[in-house]
Order: structure tokens, then sequence, then C-alpha cells
């Protein structure tokens, strides 16, 4: 990460150039999607400025693509990335889909924090309800075909409005996404739009042809679940005797492809002791990252509010993971919870030297920053539902997570850019000024903020304190009392 301004200086900069009125509007003005060509202008306008092309419409090449290279200019400035830096970098495809993204959240929304981009980075798909397995924990409480589900056609309908709309990621989930046997295709046609595709399996159907299949369509992410360092952990947690094992050779299926492998994990009481087991296990089969799931009380999850991890136990497990990214191994680890960011600063305070570069988990990965750009965590952390991403369920509901069962809309009916810009539950989840309790008054609201569906979950209340956090334990303490009342 190269030396940059304090923050303070480069939002002004943002501000005082990109972040105006006329600006903003010109910038909205000019994202739509081209007349001689099937992409953004704003896109082509990147296209040119990378040298990926060097011949364009008369308006993309002698309006927009000045503009723009004015506007990224300034921003990379701003941050200290200079101009060869910056072209070198969004001469990828999804980067550049990324930075369209910003600069159209930047002309809808303004400098944020935490910051709102045009469209959602991430949309999650519950491709299917269709499941093979019968999990402990299922957000979805997946077994047998949702009656709506949506047709292929309707799904390349779905695909195209994302795209249309600048969604740089699609991640398809269930269910058990590979049972549908149009998810090829369907995945296939995300791809060919230039949206990032990635798939969230139980891995039990990944053979070695179907990971060859993932890699020759252009899937870009597996994500495995592997809930247990034991054959018993993991298929107690499953519902099934044999899925470990299938397990196990999905993710050397997918490692012998050079697909890159994510495994899952859900941390709960039944599991989380097993976890740096787990995390070893991951490390010598050559995954590329792994990723601890908060669990969340929603589908058939609901059951087991008992087995969730207290406040003690997830702030240890958080460390635990803070001490494993200081040492520097390979593969990378991460968690949904909020409160990973929030402990590595805290960590960083206590233990650090103060003068390298520190790393601030988030969701997505774990950028590394130094100095005054620090700062720049509060508007890239925290929950991102509503505001980062977003879900579609098997029937075209619009959820704000996978997790956070709360309708907003329906992807056949409603215009998705336009409910993405004025839904009023988006808006409330993307202003952290808003939160309750403790949440609302903790300095590091912006880097966290607490996950949402588990507030939603537990209190029905999506503004309300997580109480998985240490800070909010004595909700947790009136929850557990409350629990066993109720039994």
């Amino acid at each position: 990460m190269p030396e940059a301004a304090p923050l303070t200086s480069s939002l002004e900069v943002l501000k005082s150039t990109i972040d105006r009125r006329l600006v903003r509007f010109i910038l909205r003005k000019l994202s739509g999607r081209c007349s001689k060509d099937e992409k953004s202008r704003l896109e082509v306008a990147l296209e040119l400025y990378t040298g990926v092309r060097d011949k364009a419409c008369w308006t993309c090449t002698h309006i927009v693509a000045p503009i723009v290279r004015w506007a990224v200019s300034r921003g990379g400035k701003a941050f200290g990335v200079s101009d060869e830096q910056l072209k070198e970098r969004f001469k990828d495809v999804y980067w550049r889909r990324g930075l369209v993204n910003v600069i159209r959240g930047i002309a809808k929304f303004g400098v944020r924090k935490p910051f709102t981009p045009g469209a959602p980075f991430l949309v999650v798909w519950n491709y299917t309800q269709m499941c093979n397995l019968r999990c402990k924990h299922c957000y979805a409480s997946a077994g047998k075909p949702h009656p709506n589900e949506l047709n292929t056609e309707e799904a390349k309908n779905v695909v195209k409005e994302l795209a249309d709309t600048g969604v740089t990621i699609i991640a398809f989930s269930g269910g058990e996404p590979l049972i549908r046997k149009d998810f090829f295709e369907v995945a296939q046609l995300a791809h060919d739009y230039g949206i990032f595709t990635a798939v969230a399996t139980n891995g039990t159907l990944i053979t070695e042809e179907v990971a060859k299949k993932l890699k020759d369509i252009g899937i870009g992410y597996v994500q495995i679940s592997l809930d247990g360092a034991t054959p018993e952990t993991h298929d107690s947690f499953r519902g099934l005797k044999g899925v470990y094992e299938k397990v196990i050779r999905a993710i050397k299926n997918c490692v012998k492809q050079e697909v890159f492998v994510e495994v899952a994990t859900t941390a709960t009481k039944l599991t989380y002791k097993e976890i740096p087991e787990v995390i070893e296990l991951c490390e010598r089969l050559g995954v590329n990252w792994w990723m601890m799931y908060n669990f969340v009380p929603t589908g058939r999850g609901r059951f087991i509010i008992e087995n969730d991890l207290s406040p003690e136990e997830r702030e240890e497990l958080l460390r635990f993971l803070w001490e494993r990214l200081r040492s520097g191994k390979r593969m990378q680890v991460l968690s949904t919870a909020p409160q990973f960011a929030r402990v590595a600063l805290q960590m960083e305070r206590v233990y650090g030297k103060g003068d390298e570069e520190i790393i601030v988990p988030t969701h997505f990965y774990n950028p590394r920053l130094r100095g005054q750009l620090i700062n720049l965590s509060e508007f890239i952390g925290g929950c991102g539902a509503g505001r980062f991403y977003c879900a579609i369920d098997p029937d075209g509901t619009i959820t704000p997570c996978v997790f956070f069962p709360l309708p907003v809309g329906n992807i056949k009916v409603d215009d998705f850019e336009e409910l993405w810009e004025t839904c009023e539950v988006f808006e409330h989840l993307r202003n952290r000024d808003l939160l309750k309790g403790n949440c609302g008054r903790c300095e590091y609201r912006y880097v966290c903020g607490g996950c949402r569906a588990r507030a939603y979950g537990y209190f029905r209340d999506y503004l309300a304190p997580d109480p998985g956090c240490i800070n909010n334990r004595d909700l947790w303490e009136k929850l557990k009392l409350a629990d066993v009342a109720s039994h």
C-alpha cells in the first residue's frame, strides 16, 4: 500500500472535486449504457483509460472518457496511487466493474461513511431451495424445491438485470445450487456479462468432472462448507453420514483444477473448539481462504439458539483469528462477524508497533492499511447488509442478506436499481448513527456496527444491538434467561 496523505485531506480532495453536486450530476447522467455497446459508458471510458480498447463512439471518447480520467486521477492522487498503478490494476474486467460501481456510488450517494456503491458489489442468490442435506443451522430450511422457484428463462432475466444495474459479483447459493440442471448455463451467462461468479456449496456433488466444469465456465470462487475437523462432528452437523469424506474430496478436486477455494465453517458451541484443527486441515489441503460464519438464528437455525457462542467465546475466537492473521501464514482467515475489525484494531493498539501496516478485516478481504489510511476502514468495513450486498431468494424475493429474511421487494416485479437507491430498509442499514444501544454509541460502529441479521433474528429489530458482542453481554444474559424460562 503506497504512502498516502492523511485521510482527512484525502476525503477533502474527494469532497471538493468528485463529491460536488454538479460533478455527481454529470457522472450520473453519463453512467447509462452506450447505444453502440452492450456496456455502460463509464466502463467503456475506463477501457479507453487503461488502453484495453482504443476506439469507442464519439460521446464515450470525447465526453465521458475525459471526465472519468479526471475523476479517477483525482481519486488516485488523494490516496497516493499513480495513474500507472491505476491503469495496470483496472485492466482487469472485474476491477473495472468494481470501479464503475464506486463512481456510480459517489454519483448517487456521495462520499458516505460507510460507503455505499451504485449497485451491490455482491448479490447472494439462493438459486434453489432444493438440497440433499438437512443441516441443523440452515438459514433457508432447505430440502424441497420452492413452489415458486424461478425457471431458467426468469433466471436469465435476473442475470441480465443484475448486469445492467452494475452488480460486480453473483454468488450462487441455496439450498444446493449444483442440484439445478440449469446452474451451469445460467452461471456461464453471468460470466459472459463480465460478472465475477462464485458458488457456495456443501461440496457433496463436486466430482473431478464437476470441478473441471466449474473452472471451464469461469467460476472464480468456490465456497465449500466444512463444520468440523472430524467426520463425526461434520456429519452430525450436516445431518447425513459420509458427508465429511465427500467434502474433503470436493476440496481436493477444486484445488487440483486451480479453482479458488474458500472453506466456510459456522461457529457454534458444537463446532468452535475444532476450528483451529479445521484451519490447519485447510492449510494442508491447499485452500486459499477460510471463513468463519457467524451463527444467525434464522431458518432451521432458530432452534439452536442455546448453541450460539457467548460473547466471551466469540471474542476469544476472533482474537485467535487475529493472531493467525498476524502470523503471516499463506491461507487467509476471514469472518462474517463484524466485530473482527474492532478486535483487530484493539489488539493492534495493545500489541502493534504503531509504525507498520495493520490488517483491518472485512467480510470480503483483509486489507493492509498504514497510517491515517487506517481510518479508510470506516468507509468499507462493518456489516454490509443492504449496503455492499443483498440477497435474492429462489422465488425472486429480495432481502438485505441471506441470513436476514425481511422481504423488501421481488426481482420479477421491482426495478432492482431503483430499489437499491430508494429502499427505506436499506437506507436505515446504511446509517450507523441510527443504531440503538451500545452499537449506536460505540467508537467502532463504522468499522463494525454489529451484525444486523443477528439483531433482527434475536429481536425482530434490525437496528437493535448485536447480542454477540462483548459490549452487549448484558443483553446476552437476558436472552439466556428468557430461553431457559421458555423451556
